[in-house]
């Protein structure tokens, strides 16, 4: 059975929208299309025209391109509460990934007209959909500088201990959940599936994670830490 979903509640409560007039959000609400997808659908392949962007109710989306090679490159996994698409439907130019869903979900896709249209009138709504830009275009960067400037160990420990709240409750251990399987979160940090695999084994048999299925356990947070 299909989720039911209070679209202008839902937008309220999000960052992007935190400070937005409950009129502007029922302005936004009207040109968004609640959409319910499968695990493995896609909704837009590279080179697809950008007319609106998308919002993730609940369910992953990968954020990909394919080499020449034929080898799929994840650029970013979208989870709940998280938007993507903002940027080249400001540009108005063509997506430059792909985009496919992990997991069963729903998103909301709000629509490029009713976006400008808002910005016109309110540029507290352009203040923070810049924001919101800028934080994704700092994400981008770090991106780039973990693949050029970081060990792959680094960058797989730095992934584990990327909740800023891990290890900040006086407790020694953690365990933190992959989002999704390990060939795309290898994709994601620039890894191959073999060479994050060893990583992981690696780090097991120093005693500093420990592994079961999609979990992995932390047993002393600072020392995994010191160990990055």
């Amino acid at each position: 059975m299909k989720q039911e979903i209070k679209v202008s509640a839902f937008l309220a409560n999000l960052p992007l929208f935190k400070e937005i007039e409950p009129k502007e959000i029922d302005r936004l609400a009207q040109g968004t299309r609640v959409m319910h997808l499968s695990r493995g659908d896609t909704l837009f392949h590279k080179g697809d025209p950008a007319e609106g962007f998308y919002l993730v109710v609940y369910g992953q989306v990968k954020l990909a391109f394919t080499s020449p090679q034929g080898a799929d490159k994840v650029v970013e996994i979208v989870g709940p509460g998280m938007s993507f698409g903002e940027a080249v439907m400001f540009l108005e130019k063509p997506n430059v990934v792909y985009a496919q869903t992990l997991a069963d979900s729903m998103l909301l896709y709000i629509q490029r007209a009713v976006v400008f249209e808002e910005l016109e009138r309110d540029p507290q709504f352009a203040r923070k959909m810049l924001g919101g830009l800028a934080r994704r275009l700092h994400g981008l960067v770090s991106d780039v500088e973990a693949y050029s400037l970081r060990s792959g160990a680094q960058r797989v420990i730095g992934y584990l201990l990327r909740d800023d709240e891990l290890g900040q409750t006086g407790e020694r251990g953690a365990s933190v959940t992959l989002p999704t399987n390990k060939s795309v979160i290898a994709s994601r940090l620039n890894l191959t599936p073999q060479h994050f695999s060893r990583i992981l084994h690696e780090l097991t048999e120093l005693g500093l994670i420990r592994v079961e299925g999609r979990t992995v356990h932390i047993p002393d947070v600072d020392k995994l830490r010191a160990y990055e």
